[in-house]
């Protein structure tokens, strides 16, 4: 996308004296003002502000018409600051804005978290097969923490309604592909995602357990702590965080972890493939170890990992949409038109059984 289109794109999203004279307000006066577009993410938007001699982290949603309850941020405050004093880490909370005039949009800060976060590539000190095995351990074992809070001693006892919650899931990512594809039916049809979604309809589990779960746990929204051995500092991204099934948070991560076993990745932008090297647990080595963490057991692999797919092809062709009527500046989403009905060819290979955990 050309420089101009970019500026404007950040215009969009950033009214700086807005911005600068909102944060004098509630932070005080500071000489050293700045702000920088983190394009990283591709969901909700990362702003890393610098406010005098404190690095911050501004997160507010995209710009133009999002599906419902898709990009909540000042829910994914809410969980964060409740946060604070557990055994999950999360960054500190600095302050919440449901004030639209300001940005245009809810927002909320936090503060920088200084380290590394895993996305296509290992940083060198991980590149050791018992690296590699503590940054798998470190990672089901902060899911395993996250399940195991006391979310009615956190404060959010009415986070959400996990009863039912599986079904709920399978019908709310139904809607946000059919809001989706009202956009993207100019561009092509996935006839396949109907199929998949009239087989999770008719699988989802009616028991399960009840926790509060981050809905979009994986290795790149972690962040690991300089030095060895890997040391998990900060969980990020709890916009879709609720209470519900755990096993949900678990399949999706493990839609993320690549085994050696596996097929070629279907976007290796968004599932990255560096899991599959020597020394990385595979996925039947998180599931194990969860098991173990938590005293749960995870039943039903082939619809929480099914599932997991599926919503993955949900936020796929929302991006997609969202890229169609020019309300993004992100060159993964374009890519969507062909990956999606790849990822539902891939979650019709779990179904089926021929990929299995």
């Amino acid at each position: 996308m050309a420089d101009d289109a970019s500026e404007e794109y950040f215009d969009r999203l950033v009214d700086e004296s807005a911005l600068r004279a909102y944060l004098a307000d509630e932070l005080g006066r500071a000489e050293e003002f700045s702000v920088e577009r983190h394009a990283a993410g591709h969901s909700n938007e990362t702003l890393f502000l610098t406010w005098g001699d404190r690095d911050l982290v501004l997160r507010r949603p995209p710009p133009g018409e999002t599906a419902d309850t898709a990009h909540d941020v000042l829910r994914e405050y809410r969980v964060i600051d409740a946060l604070q004093d557990t055994e999950v880490p999360v960054p500190p909370t600095v302050l919440a804005c449901d004030d639209e005039s300001v940005l245009g949009a809810d927002f909320y800060v936090m503060e920088r978290t200084g380290g590394d976060v895993i996305r296509d590539e290992e940083p060198d000190r991980f590149a050791t097969p018992e690296q590699r095995r503590g940054i798998g351990h470190e990672l089901v074992d902060t899911l395993a923490a996250v399940h195991d809070l006391d979310h009615e001693a956190m404060g959010l006892g009415e986070f959400g309604y996990p009863e039912g919650f599986a079904e709920r899931q399978v019908r709310r990512w139904s809607e946000q592909l059919t809001w989706a594809f009202q956009t993207t039916v100019e561009r092509r049809e996935v006839p396949a995602l109907y199929e998949v979604m009239e087989w999770l309809g008719d699988n989802a589990p009616e028991d399960h357990p009840h926790t509060l779960v981050h809905g979009d746990f994986k290795l790149d929204n972690v962040m690991f702590a300089p030095g060895t051995p890997p040391e998990l500092v900060a969980v990020f991204d709890w916009e879709m965080s609720t209470l519900g099934d755990p096993r949900t948070d678990l399949g999706w991560m493990l839609s993320y972890w690549r085994d050696p076993k596996d097929e070629d990745a279907v976007l290796p932008d968004l599932t990255p493939t560096l899991t599959a090297r020597e020394g990385y647990p595979t996925r039947r080595e998180l599931v194990d170890r969860w098991e173990e963490r938590t005293g749960l057991a995870y039943e039903h692999d082939r619809f929480y990992r099914t599932l997991a797919v599926y919503k993955l092809a949900g936020l796929g062709e929302m991006f997609l949409a969202r890229y169609v009527q020019g309300n993004a500046d992100d060159p993964l989403y374009p890519k969507m038109e062909w990956a999606v009905p790849q990822l539902a060819e891939r979650a019709q290979r779990i179904i089926e059984g021929e990929e299995p955990l």
